[in-house]
């Protein structure tokens, strides 16, 4: 059998996600079956997910002064990197979900540049989600960096019905973009949110530097915690930083990312975030809405550009027509 025959047989016709070596097989697709393995994703994205494809909205309470060194990251207040100190106020929160409500956003998340939150930003938070639910009809989720159990009780309390906290890569490359904490933190922190009740989002970025074969580990790694989401990142190469002078991911090797993700873990809503637009520009990113993605995160993403949201709007519109 080949790999598009297991995968056919694995995550398509059982609902089951391939192994870390069955990954790595969909990594290394030639490019006369890439067609083949996007449709195939896209069959398996239909089958367990549906038709539907969602719509996020992000802002974030606290820009850049952050203390953690991640690589990629310009919001790192240890390196030379031209993002300012900035922090929202609640009408400003307020406005940017009623927007996103406006464009058909489903959800809306609210992030802050933290190793993890203090209680005066968990108490901003709460002004935040308060103000948000009296004015706007939206999911709200928040990503805020490491979690105590406690603070994950709280904040489940507030009415955050998921939780971000990425992966960003592999287990074994992580020490290679982060060193001001482990990855085994990042994952306490998703044990913490599932246990109080809260949904899991957790991805990474795809183009840090790592192998295939760490890239088919960050897959199956990701899909043993069971995510509803994850979002997927393509680095994007921010001055300033560590990884300032790393390339873009190629287009066909984002696509079979995509795919491999999808067949890794075929139940999960897969969602396009930061990068995308770079490694797969605007027909790529139909391709992977055909390919195995089922979600968006509309308009900036946080520090880089993106696309505006009613790009992703119109898209979303035009692919329901198909």
């Amino acid at each position: 059998m080949t790999i598009l025959d297991t995968a056919r047989t694995k995550a398509l016709e059982r609902g089951e996600g391939l192994n870390e070596a069955e990954i790595l097989d969909v990594l290394n697709v030639p490019d006369d079956q890439l067609t083949e393995l996007l449709e195939l994703a896209h069959q398996v994205r239909i089958k367990h997910c549906g038709v539907e494809v969602s719509l996020e909205g992000i802002i974030s309470l606290k820009t850049g002064g952050c203390p953690e060194d991640c690589h990629f990251c310009s919001q790192s207040g240890l390196f030379e990197s031209p993002v300012r100190a900035v922090t929202l106020d609640i009408d400003e929160l307020v406005e940017a979900a009623r927007q996103s409500a406006k464009m058909g956003a489903s959800e809306f998340c609210i992030v802050a540049a933290v190793k993890g939150p203090t209680e005066r930003l968990l108490d901003q938070v709460k002004d935040a989600i308060q103000a948000i639910n009296a004015e706007v009809d939206i999911s709200i989720s928040a990503s805020l960096g490491i979690l105590t159990r406690e603070q994950a009780r709280r904040l489940r309390e507030m009415g955050v019905s998921r939780y971000n906290h990425n992966f960003e890569t592999a287990r074994s490359f992580f020490p290679n973009v982060v060193t001001t904490h482990t990855w085994e933190e990042r994952k306490n922190t998703l044990d913490f949110v599932r246990a109080e009740g809260m949904e899991v989002c957790c991805g990474g970025i795809i183009g840090l530097g790592e192998t295939l074969e760490q890239r088919a580990e960050f897959a199956a790694q990701l899909a043993e915690v069971e995510p509803h989401e994850v979002p997927m990142n393509f680095l994007d190469p921010r001055p300033g930083t560590p990884f300032a002078d790393r390339g873009l991911v190629p287009r066909g090797e984002a696509l079979r990312a995509v795919a491999a993700f999808r067949l890794a873990m075929p139940t999960a809503q897969l969602r396009f975030a930061g990068g995308t637009e770079l490694a797969l520009g605007d027909d790529g990113t139909e391709q992977g809405l055909l390919g195995g993605a089922n979600a968006i995160i509309g308009g900036n993403y946080l520090t880089t550009a993106g696309r505006p949201m009613e790009v992703d709007r119109e898209l979303i519109d035009t692919l329901k027509a198909l």
